[in-house]
């Protein structure tokens, strides 16, 4: 696993591969005199974060906004969320029970 950035060095470095996209390469020393010359960045590590994540948005093809994902459950023994093979009422089996209390569950006594 990798460590993660913070929305402060995500957010900038994403702005800074988009204003000067020329400046920026996959070459993580280069990116660092790039930052040099760009920003004034007091922090050494600071600027090292922002150069490594440089290169992490141009390996990744300029990709400069996260895609949305979808919410889906598709996992689990049972099948899938939407539309499965058991997507009865409450996800209970109707195999095997008898009578017109089919899906119900059983009657208080």
């Amino acid at each position: 696993m990798g460590r993660i950035k913070t929305d402060m060095v995500k957010r900038t470095a994403r702005k800074l591969v988009k204003l000067y996209p020329d400046k920026f390469s996959k070459d993580f020393n280069k990116n660092k005199l790039a930052l040099k010359d760009l920003a004034e960045i007091r922090s050494k590590k600071l600027r090292n974060v922002l150069a490594g994540y440089a290169v992490r948005l141009k390996v990744l093809g300029d990709e400069l906004r996260p895609k949305a994902r979808k919410k889906t459950f598709s996992g689990g023994p049972r099948g899938s969320f939407r539309g499965g093979p058991r997507s009865s009422y409450g996800g209970r089996d109707n195999r095997g029970s008898s009578g017109s209390s089919a899906g119900r569950p059983p009657a208080r006594r």
